[in-house]
C-alpha cells in the first residue's frame, strides 16, 4: 500500500462534506492543498497545516489526486475547465477524482476532456452527510478504471468506511441519484405524514415511534422525524442541493425511459419550501412550509 504521507492530494471545494473530507486527511497526514471559491471559508485549515490556494490551477499544481466536492455540474465544471481550472494545471499522471453528485452527462464529458490530457477519471459520489464526512465514515460509490482506483484507495480509505466499485466512469453518478432519489421522495412523505400526525390529534412522540420500528422504519425516518421534532436545521445536507439531485435524476431517469412519477411532486415541495426561503437550511426543513399551510 502506498504511503499516503508522501502523497500529495487537492480537494477543491470545502462545503459541508468537503470540509470533513478535507480534515480526514490532514488527520492522516496527507499533504494537502485546498481551495474553495469564498477563500476565507478554506483559511481555517492552513492552522490544520493545509496549503490554501487561490485558484483550482494553483491547489493541483503538484497534486497526484485531485478530489473535487462541489454543489453541481456547474461549479465542478468552472473548478475543472474554467479561468485558471484544474485540468489544464494537473500535473502528468494525476488521477481525479470527481465527487460532487452529478449529472452522468457531465461526468462523461469530463472525463473525456481528462482522457485527452492523459489523466484517469473516478466519478466517487459518497453517501453520508456531515456527521460521517466529519468522522471518515463515508461510502465511496466509484465509477472508473480498476488501476486508477487502486492507486487511489488509501487516500479514500482515510476518508471512508467503504468504497465500492460499480463498474465503469459514470457508474458512481448513476448510483448516486437512484440513491439521493429514494430519499428525497422519502423526505418529502415524511414531511406530509409529520404535518398529518400533528394535526390528527394522535400522540406524536408514540405515532414516531410506531413508525421508526415498523416497516417504514429507516435510519433517514428516524434522522429526518428528530429533526423535525426538534425543529433543529443544522445543516447535514442543504434542501436546494436534494432539489438539484432530484431534478438530475429525473433527466437521468428519462434518458432510460423511466418517468419517475413519484419524483417530481416530491421535488415541487421543495422548490416551495426553497422559494419559502429554506433553501440553505437542512432538507428536513422542507416540513415547515407545510406546517403553515391551514
Amino acid at each position: 500500500m502506498a504511503d499516503i504521507k508522501a502523497t500529495k492530494v487537492a480537494i477543491l471545494g470545502r462545503g459541508t462534506m468537503g470540509s470533513g473530507m478535507a480534515s480526514n486527511l490532514l488527520k492522516a497526514g496527507v499533504p494537502l492543498a485546498v481551495y474553495n471559491r469564498t477563500q476565507s471559508k478554506a483559511q481555517p485549515f492552513a492552522a490544520k497545516g493545509a496549503r490554501v490556494a487561490a485558484t483550482p490551477a494553483d491547489a493541483v499544481k503538484e497534486a497526484s489526486i485531485i478530489v473535487s466536492m462541489l454543489a453541481d455540474d456547474d461549479a465542478s465544471r468552472a473548478a475543472w475547465l474554467g479561468k485558471n481550472g484544474a485540468l489544464a494545471a494537473a500535473g502528468p499522471g494525476a488521477i481525479l477524482i470527481e465527487s460532487s453528485t452529478a449529472s452522468p452527462a457531465w461526468i462523461a464529458e469530463l472525463s473525456a476532456r481528462a482522457e485527452e490530457r492523459g489523466h484517469p477519471l473516478l466519478d466517487a459520489p459518497v453517501t453520508g452527510s456531515r456527521a460521517q464526512s466529519e468522522g471518515g465514515q463515508l461510502t465511496f460509490l466509484v465509477g472508473g478504471p480498476a488501476a486508477a482506483l487502486k492507486a487511489a484507495t488509501p487516500v479514500l480509505e482515510a476518508m471512508s468506511k467503504e468504497i465500492v466499485h460499480l463498474g465503469p466512469v459514470g457508474s458512481g453518478a448513476k448510483m448516486k441519484l437512484i440513491n439521493n432519489f429514494l430519499c428525497g421522495v422519502q423526505v418529502a412523505s415524511l414531511a406530509e405524514a409529520m404535518v398529518w400526525i400533528e394535526r390528527s390529534g394522535l400522540d406524536r412522540a408514540k405515532a414516531i415511534d410506531i413508525l421508526k420500528s415498523g416497516a417504514p422504519g429507516s435510519p433517514l425516518l428516524a434522522a429526518m422525524s428528530t429533526r423535525m421534532v426538534n425543529r433543529d436545521y443544522t445543516v447535514n445536507f442543504l434542501l436546494r442541493l436534494l432539489s438539484k439531485d432530484m431534478l438530475y435524476a429525473s433527466n437521468e431517469a428519462a434518458a432510460c425511459n423511466v418517468d419517475l412519477k413519484t419524483g417530481e411532486p416530491s421535488r415541487a415541495l421543495m422548490e416551495a419550501a426553497i422559494a419559502d426561503g429554506y433553501g440553505e437550511q437542512d432538507m428536513a426543513s422542507l416540513v415547515e412550509p407545510l406546517r403553515k399551510k391551514k
